[in-house]
């Protein structure tokens, strides 16, 4: 089964890398405008390099036209330009593996389904979460409970000065704090407790926080950057998720967890726009108190 890359320097794309190889999967080709991507000699040694996108998309054509299409283009590029790149995965007869989050905005979602059934081939997303023991085992838990919950998600991961200068930092770019650091938790919060029926949330430069009424629990989180709301000095994340007073610790076996989607990707059991859909609808909703 072979493979595209597209933004192969990036954090993410070495878990991508990773989990190809883990399915035994071959990477021919991958694109980035900066070549720092030495680390592929580990894995894919024979893989083409292509600084420019439009060199990188004239052979996936010419791959296409002589019968060899690339199965699979995965994309790790910037938030803002998952859109374009997956387009030109699709007219190029591929399918898609594209970080979350997947767009922003569910109204591109629905333009990229046309495309989807236009071409007949399939987008997928990178839901982790969904694929973690521990979620799993919640959510079988929750399916079975009549009551209420009470949730509470505090994740601070730190960002130096140069945030503010990279497109993580451009709300345009990035979507924001809601969809940058947090469209992995509310995926799987509507995942395991059921749709939003209502939210209220405050928005401020380096932090996002409120509440979400879900089906089946009342959700308060607070989402940030900012290095003073660490609970101590050292510069690491903090993460804390507490379902009615318990801690629910995933923090095992969170790494592995790229390999267990391409496992279910080239099985066609991957999760796609669908999927993500409500998470999309909810933080577009809310980025809009703005």
């Amino acid at each position: 089964m072979n493979f595209g890359l597209i933004g192969a320097s990036g954090y993410i794309a070495k878990r991508h890398v990773q989990a190809i190889k883990h399915v035994n999967g071959d990477l021919l080709m991958l694109a980035d405008p900066h070549d720092n991507v030495g680390y592929i000699d580990g894995f894919f040694p024979n893989a083409s390099y292509y600084r420019e996108i439009e060199r990188f998309d004239r052979n996936l054509d010419r791959l296409y036209q002589e019968g060899n299409a690339i199965d699979y283009v995965s994309i790790c590029t910037p938030n803002y330009l998952h859109d374009s790149h997956i387009r030109l995965a699709l007219r190029n007869n591929s399918n898609v593996i594209c970080e979350k989050p997947l767009v922003l905005k569910t109204e591109h979602l629905m333009l990229l389904k046309n495309l989807e059934d236009a071409y007949g081939k399939k987008i997928n997303t990178i839901l982790q979460l969904r694929h973690h023991d521990k979620i799993i085992n919640l959510k079988k838990r929750i399916s079975n409970s009549t009551q209420r919950h009470q949730v509470k998600i505090k994740y601070i991961t730190p960002r130096g000065n140069w945030y503010d200068y990279s497109w993580k930092g451009t709300k345009d770019k990035s979507g924001g704090i809601l969809f940058n650091i947090g469209i992995h938790f509310f995926d799987m919060l509507i995942w395991v407790f059921g749709s939003s029926t209502n939210f209220n949330v405050t928005n401020r430069d380096k932090k996002s926080f409120g509440n979400i009424q879900l089906e089946k629990a009342d959700v308060a989180f607070e989402l940030s950057i900012d290095y003073n709301d660490l609970p101590y000095k050292d510069w690491t994340p903090f993460r804390s998720i507490t379902i009615d007073g318990e801690e629910l610790d995933f923090s095992v076996g969170f790494t592995e967890l790229h390999n267990t989607s391409y496992e279910h990707i080239i099985t066609n059991k991957g999760y796609g726009i669908d999927d993500i859909f409500q998470a999309t609808d909810l933080i577009e909703k809310m980025t809009r108190n703005e």
